[in-house]
């Protein structure tokens, strides 16, 4: 026992020193795969995989415009958390050439328009006021009464204006966009949106490694009173948030619930040992295992990543089972014989050859998952597989020490449960019914597993609450916004071309983009429409002077002129310009009589969004020729790298939140072009990898199982009836997946070797019982022993249900199914199949 410290609190000493959890997610596949090392290539290449996008909203497109520009200027000069940023589809270029990449008579048709209201806008631009504006909105009306413009096409536009008046003069908080007023069609959520792309430096070694990356942003957010001056947010998503908040949303709780297992397996513990010393003894030595595991796993994989992590859970649940045997099986030999010295060598006796061939099967079943490709799940196998030697190696080693040293009282009564002698007496009666029974439910319920589902989808794993989340789901119902892209690789221009031309003839494809998609066509004539424009609006946007401020009560002498000349205009008319027009002479007549803080506010909120359209309209007047040799070196980058490589980019078609949809698509774009990747291509090859590593590894597992089973057992009649529960239980499991809907994925199929360990283990302590003469194994200290080893195991790892992480919860879901199948099969399936003991024993 004194060894067995020893070396735990050295393995605790080295664990301190060495613990290291990787927490990129890119890791858990392997890196050998063909597909993979394209992933690696691409994101060495274009760095995509590890970068936070900013989403900033707001009611109208130039307040976002203005809080993105805010946000952009001042995180800038952060080099401590952010190696760059970058705006997507904003900034300098897209600012300026913006028109060159609508079609030619969209841009005839805009600038037309500029040209009409180039005497608006001059009056505007020169004197940015109340008075300016009640101005322009006299032309206007000018316009109306020499029948130029029709009245009722002025109801748009005044019922917008009257409602934002409106909500000045209610005290609410009111937004005006110029933008939505002159636009044919409503603005949608795009035109509200904008985006920054920061590659931020991040720390591996931390749970969260871009936490001050974002928590930079959303400082930054906060100082700049994006709620308050800009009526804005920021929402983070992108790969480096949503791992973020899937590290934190494991954590949420996980304390409480810790602390809540424990106390309950605790209180199992007692139900089965009766004794605080017994019970002490098992927890210490379950934590002595637990340590050397630790540092084991340390040293064979070197860090842990986010399934292997989950070792401990696992050495806890099984762990904590050969100790549980051990302290039944010594409790029952001392009633028989209340010396402690005698108790602890018969119970070791007869403990050897179950306890000793359940861990080299529970082990070989983990070990064999080491040969595969899911290499999150072959260091869970590689440290779970040793954590089991360990278990079993302590359990005979340091808890009988410690069950010497601490001398438990003896017992009074029997271990066993009496009780169940009736349903013993009923299982051996009926075993042939009860056999053909169980055997027949579970090949009638094969054909279900025909509509077994494999979640391929790694979004439904994580919670839909958290911000990074949310925003991709709802991103991801663009399909512009490229949530769902695909990318195609090549070195040359030419054979960039040739795979556009090849992805966009697939009906699963909306949109292929690539660095050539950035040099706008027919740009001569766009270009020379755009500067007719110019020559027409440049002065109204640049006037030669700006008319000095307007006094308050210059404001209201011009409010309430134009009211005059609305109700005018107005008269007696019915339609819908004449009612918008009353409404609006209306709401200007309020304002005008209401305080100078009320007419100022609402000057703000026309002028300020006004200022930034006029700068905008400034800016898209001075378009000039693109090339590929005059595009900006950041927007560059993002589709060819320094040392060649370039990327062609498919959006698909159809329900983004369709997994088949998602499939359909990466199929149809990998029959065209093989080489493709991007999330579609690694969802569609890593579900493949982790099922066929399943399959693999269950295959490997059985075999090396039925070795294991032949050596010991010598009868293929015992290995089978060792083996045809447990695939019961597992055959069982899975149709009552498809019954209640629970669909397989990439976290709760780690439940699938869990069912293999715990249920050969169990299997294995009723088939040694019963080759060794026991009868009447229900009411034996045996079945008292396997039924809290379940409980404490269902309470380890059910406890995970209760996450609010749905991959962990989904986790434990299957896990709590597969415990109370393999407990009814070894309950209630293997007696009977069992039957009586070929030599009665005693």
């Amino acid at each position: 026992m004194f060894l067995g410290l020893v070396l735990a609190i050295a393995a605790g000493y080295y664990t301190t020193r060495h613990f290291v959890i990787n927490t990129d997610i890119n890791t858990l596949i392997s890196a050998n795969l063909d597909w993979r090392q394209r992933d690696q290539q691409f994101d060495k290449a274009f760095d995509r995989d590890r970068t936070i996008l900013a989403v900033v909203d707001a009611p109208t497109p130039e307040q976002t415009s203005a809080a993105a520009a805010a946000l952009e200027q001042k995180l800038k000069g952060d080099k401590t958390n952010f190696q760059s940023l970058q705006p997507l589809g904003s900034g300098e270029f897209f600012d300026k050439n913006g028109l060159l990449f609508l079609p030619t008579e969209e841009v005839g048709k805009v600038t037309g328009q500029f040209g009409a209201a180039a005497p608006l806008i001059e009056i505007m631009a020169g004197d940015p006021s109340i008075r300016g504006l009640t101005g322009a909105l006299e032309t206007g009306l000018a316009g109306v009464k020499r029948g130029e413009v029709k009245l009722d096409n002025t109801a748009r536009p005044f019922n917008m204006i009257s409602q934002t008046v409106e909500d000045v003069l209610n005290k609410g908080n009111p937004s005006f966009s110029w933008r939505e007023l002159t636009s044919d069609t409503p603005l949608t959520d795009a035109d509200r949106r904008a985006f920054i792309e920061f590659k931020p430096v991040l720390d591996y070694n931390s749970l969260e490694p871009g936490k001050e990356a974002t928590d930079a942003i959303r400082s930054a957010a906060t100082e700049l009173d994006f709620p308050g001056k800009y009526q804005a947010r920021v929402r983070l998503t992108g790969p480096v948030p949503i791992a973020n908040e899937e590290y934190a949303t494991v954590q949420d709780g996980a304390i409480v619930n810790g602390i809540g297992t424990v106390l309950v397996v605790l209180l199992i513990l007692w139900m089965a040992l009766h004794s605080t010393k017994i019970i002490f003894a098992v927890f210490v030595n379950l934590f002595i295992g637990l340590s050397l595991t630790t540092a084991a796993g340390l040293l064979m994989v070197g860090s842990f990543n986010l399934l292997s992590v989950a070792f401990a859970v696992l050495f806890v649940g099984l762990g904590v089972d050969f100790g549980i045997q051990f302290s039944v099986r010594y409790r029952s030999e001392r009633f028989k014989n209340d010396n402690l010295i005698l108790a602890l060598e018969e119970a070791a006796r007869r403990s050897a050859v179950p306890l000793s061939l359940a861990a080299m099967a529970t082990a070989a079943g983990f070990l064999c998952f080491m040969p595969t490709d899911y290499k999150g799940i072959s260091e869970l196998g590689e440290i779970a597989g040793a954590g089991m030697l360990i278990a079993f190696t302590s359990s005979i080693t340091v808890l009988p020490a410690m069950l010497k040293l601490l001398n438990p009282p003896g017992e009074k009564e029997p271990v066993g449960y009496a009780f169940l002698a009736p349903l013993d007496h009923f299982l051996e009666k009926h075993r042939i019914p009860i056999i053909v029974g169980t055997l027949l439910v579970a090949v009638a319920g094969m054909p279900l597993l025909y509509f077994m589902k494999f979640d391929f989808n790694p979004m439904n794993l994580r919670n839909p609450k958290a911000e990074s989340i949310a925003t991709f789901l709802d991103l991801r119902k663009d399909p512009n916004t490229g949530a769902n892209a695909i990318d195609v690789m090549t070195n040359s221009e030419t054979d960039a071309k040739a795979i556009e031309a090849k992805l966009e003839k697939l009906p699963e494809v909306l949109r292929v983009m690539s660095l050539d998609s950035f040099v706008p066509q027919d740009q001569a004539p766009k270009l020379k429409l755009i500067a007719q424009a110019a020559k027409v609006l440049g002065p109204a946007l640049n006037p030669d002077s700006i008319d000095a401020p307007p006094s308050d009560q210059e404001n209201v002498d011009s409010l309430k002129s134009t009211v005059e000349n609305l109700r005018k205009t107005a008269g007696d008319g019915k339609g819908p310009g004449a009612t918008a027009s009353r409404r609006l002479a209306d709401a200007l007549a309020k304002l005008a009589a209401s305080d100078e803080a009320t007419r100022n506010k609402a000057q703000a909120v026309f002028i300020t969004p006004l200022k930034v359209v006029l700068e905008q309209l400034k800016t898209s007047l001075q378009a000039q020729p693109v090339s590929l040799q005059t595009l900006p070196p950041d927007l560059v980058s993002g589709w060819k790298a320094k040392d060649g490589l370039m990327r062609v980019e498919a959006l698909p078609r159809g329900d983004p939140n369709d997994n088949d949809n998602l499939r359909n698509f990466a199929a149809a774009v990998l029959a065209a072009e093989p080489t493709a990747i991007g999330g579609p291509v690694s969802i569609l090859k890593s579900g493949d990898t982790v099922v066929k590593a399943f399959v693999h590894a269950g295959i490997y597992a059985l075999l090396v199982i039925s070795v294991l089973l032949w050596i010991t057992l010598r009868r293929i009649t015992d290995v089978l009836l060792t083996l045809v529960p447990l695939l019961v239980a597992g055959a069982v499991t899975l149709e009552i997946c498809v019954l209640i809907k629970l669909p397989l994925n990439f976290a709760n199929i780690v439940a699938m070797p869990l069912l293999l360990g715990v249920g050969v283990a169990f299997k294995i302590y009723y088939v040694t019982a019963w080759r060794s003469g026991r009868t009447n194994l229900l009411q034996t200290s045996l079945t008292r022993a396997i039924f809290f080893s379940a409980l404490t195991t269902a309470t380890a790892f059910g406890s995970l249900w209760l996450s609010s992480h749905p991959g962990t919860s989904s986790m434990g879901k299957l896990l709590a199914l597969s415990l109370v199948t393999t407990l009814a099969a070894v309950l209630l399936f293997q007696p009977a199949l069992m039957g009586k003991p070929r030599d009665i024993g005693e």
